[in-house]
């Protein structure tokens, strides 16, 4: 569109359903349980039933997907385990949420090693903010098992699975339960002085 920055183009630029959907097929051929194993073997296989019934029976969670029922239901803010994700039966994440995994991974270690540094807390209050090393294992294993699956394909189909994951991530909206707050609006209502 000859716009300097791609921030302007992107202003226009709209992700089709059908390239959406091409793309979310190709990701989810790369879907991981919490515990690295593959959930879903070929995209191919998807029928149209089951994008409708994927999109309507899982909601965003922290760096995957959460298919608990009662928390589909509240659209995310009926779960227990409150961004604990990685520890529940109900998840699940792909390629597309790698870089968050390891971003994930990235503040865990710098919040234990700040933790465990001078911070001044009540025992108690540290125990329970510190990251335990089961989900610093849990996040590590599930990265290495994500990031090694993409590197056995070959460099034509990784380029797809790149490409496929770019669109993903530029179509995926997410809400993980915190208010949004926004600019107050500006009082355009006319000052009215007395006679």
């Amino acid at each position: 569109m000859d716009h300097r920055l791609v921030h302007t183009t992107m202003g226009y630029y709209r992700v089709g359903e059908e390239r959406r959907r091409e793309a979310v097929d190709r990701v989810t051929a790369l879907q991981f349980d919490r515990h690295g194993n593959r959930v879903w073997r070929t995209a191919q296989s998807l029928l149209d039933s089951e994008h409708v019934r994927r999109a309507i029976g899982e909601v965003t969670a922290p760096y995957g997907v959460c298919r608990e029922p009662s928390n589909v239901a509240a659209g995310g803010h009926a779960c227990p385990l409150r961004f604990r994700c990685l520890g529940c039966e109900h998840y699940s994440t792909d390629v597309s949420y790698l870089p968050d995994l390891q971003a994930h991974l990235a503040d865990l270690l710098r919040s234990r090693e700040r933790l465990m540094s001078a911070f001044e807390a009540d025992d108690w209050a540290r125990a329970q903010a510190m990251p335990s090393a089961e989900e610093i294992q849990r996040v590590r294993r599930l990265i290495d098992r994500v990031s090694g699956d993409p590197d056995n394909l070959t460099a034509e189909d990784r380029a797809k699975i790149d490409q496929a994951v770019a669109v993903v991530r530029r179509t995926r909206t997410v809400h993980l339960g915190m208010p949004r707050v926004g600019q107050p609006l500006p009082d355009v209502r006319p000052v009215r002085t007395l006679p």
